[in-house]
């Protein structure tokens, strides 16, 4: 999962940047809100880690804008105005979830995943595909009931697929989900992390549609 991360304070954006990573989050940085505006117009991210007091454009406005636009993009703020009364313009603004600093890391994963979980539809903390189930959380995948091994960017390339149940997603949209700004992207990547989830996985898994990307089922993503 790719997540944005606006934030102006040096020591913050570290701290949170190599936490989420660590938990195997795609983490891009920005620290103001002209630079927010640029990359959510230029990238597409999973979720957005906001912060309200920022350089050059304000938080609330780039929140404002992102919906302007009907961008549905989860966004959670993190700011450390407290007062009721800026949670509540937060969220009446358009945000998802709001979180006040100093906030501890393990609530703040909490936190995205139960948003990417809404966003995506799901009540229940893991994902089931046939005979496959994956858990989010603590990053494991089992096939009919046995743990199989995944790379980092094999986990996250399945539930980009997994996520969007019947929807083709192209190699650029695949590629835009596992991989950050400073990750060097190979030719052929995609190509060979889908090659090792069906080999690992099952060749029925993943459905190539010549021309145009790669598909989970939806019967396959609703089949108990």
């Amino acid at each position: 999962m790719r997540l944005l991360l606006v934030e102006d304070d040096v020591m913050i954006g570290t701290s949170v940047q190599t936490a989420l990573q660590r938990k195997g989050f795609v983490v891009d940085w920005v620290r103001d809100g002209i630079a927010a505006e640029t990359a959510l117009i230029g990238h597409d991210f999973d979720l957005m880690l906001l912060d309200l007091g920022l350089p050059r454009q304000e938080g609330g406005t780039v929140l404002a804008n992102l919906r302007a636009r009907h961008d549905s993009t989860p966004v959670l703020i993190l700011s450390a105005r407290d007062t009721v009364a800026d949670r509540v313009k937060g969220l009446n603004t358009g945000a998802d979830d709001y979180l006040v600093k100093p906030f501890d890391l393990d609530e703040l994963v909490a936190r995205i995943h139960a948003l990417l979980r809404r966003h995506a539809g799901r009540a229940d903390p893991t994902i089931k595909l046939g005979n496959i189930t994956i858990d989010p959380i603590a990053k494991s995948v089992l096939l009919d009931g046995v743990p199989v091994a995944l790379s980092a960017r094999e986990l996250a390339l399945l539930m980009a697929l997994s996520d969007h149940p019947g929807a083709v997603l192209s190699v650029t949209q695949l590629q835009e989900k596992i991989y950050g700004w400073d990750d060097e992207v190979g030719s052929n990547t995609v190509e060979v992390y889908i090659h090792g989830l069906r080999k690992k996985l099952g060749a029925g898994l993943i459905r190539n549609v010549r021309g145009v990307g790669y598909v989970i089922s939806k019967e396959l993503h609703d089949h108990e």
